[in-house]
């Protein structure tokens, strides 16, 4: 099979094979990572979408959350993010940010600890005004093959972090989202296509899903839209800090398109959900995979 390329952004060719590399943990640091992953398309020019609104991400500092956070701030939005502990990629993404003209906020802490999350609700609205747009990213996954082997936990910690925040970003910041607002979730391919070794992880992205459309119901009433993004086979640190070497070296080439995504591929999605032009999109999970689910 031919990788597929699609329209690449000022490089020959997105990468399909990947070196055995070092992470020290989860969810990873995105600066020692080889290749580094692509978080922005610099071809992309912003129209105002999200002009003047606030958005906050979690997981922010890298991958997916980044590439999230630099495609909003293109299009007119304030971001503030939270991340773990991974401060000279927070830097870097707050960074550049501000090159893009809009103000940051990078907010460290555990997102499993519904009083972080209350607190760094209070932070956005302290020190950017307002909250417009909820973006739910940050996860974690343990591979385990035997399910007798995945420890109570274990179990806790994957749906605290997966779950749990989700839950507690919504609660805190639903109060303060005004009609028009959307709150955006990341599910996973995984909670549709059963992965062997990730057990948990598949499971609570799928709990994900039917978060999604329960809050989305009830929130509706309020003016405020929820739906969800899945990924698919994606290069971020996440991959490295959680998977071997010889499950990542040609991550993506037996998906359908012939190849893993880049994270600034999956933030037009969020974009889409997070502006006027999904107007209509109540409830529902885009799915960003490269044809891995449909079996093209």
């Amino acid at each position: 099979m031919q990788p597929y390329y699609g329209s690449v952004t000022k490089c020959d060719e997105m990468p399909i094979e990947f070196p055995p590399q070092y992470q020290p943990g989860q969810p990873g640091i995105e600066s020692i990572m080889v290749p580094r992953p692509l978080s922005e398309n610099p071809e992309w020019v912003g129209t105002g979408k999200l002009w003047n609104k606030v958005a906050l991400i979690t997981g922010g500092d890298s991958g997916i959350g980044r590439a999230v956070a630099y495609l909003f701030a293109k299009e007119g939005a304030d971001i503030a993010f939270v991340y773990l502990n991974e401060h000279g990629d927070a830097e870097e993404t707050a960074e550049r940010i501000r090159q893009l003209g809009r103000r940051s906020l990078a907010i460290a802490g555990d997102v499993g600890d519904e009083a972080f999350c209350r607190h760094a609700v209070q932070r956005v609205l302290a020190e950017l005004g307002r909250i417009d747009l909820l973006v739910n990213n940050a996860a974690e996954q343990h591979v385990q093959f035997d399910i007798e082997q995945i420890s109570a936990a274990q179990l806790e910690r994957t749906f605290r972090t997966n779950l749990f925040s989700y839950v507690y970003f919504a609660k805190a910041a639903v109060p303060h989202l005004k009609p028009g607002s959307a709150i955006i979730n990341t599910s996973s391919i995984a909670a549709v296509e059963g992965f062997k070794g990730l057990i948990d992880y598949s499971a609570s992205k799928g709990a994900v899903c039917a978060f999604t459309r329960s809050l989305a119901v009830t929130l509706i009433e309020r003016g405020i839209r929820v739906n969800a993004v899945a990924p698919g086979r994606t290069w971020t640190p996440f991959i490295p800090a959680t998977l071997p070497p010889e499950v990542y070296a040609t991550y993506g080439r037996d998906v359908p398109i012939g190849r893993s995504a880049q994270p600034m591929e999956l933030a037009p999605a969020y974009l889409y959900l997070a502006s006027n032009d999904s107007s209509y999109m109540v409830g529902q999970t885009v799915h960003v995979n490269g044809g891995e689910f449909f079996g093209l």
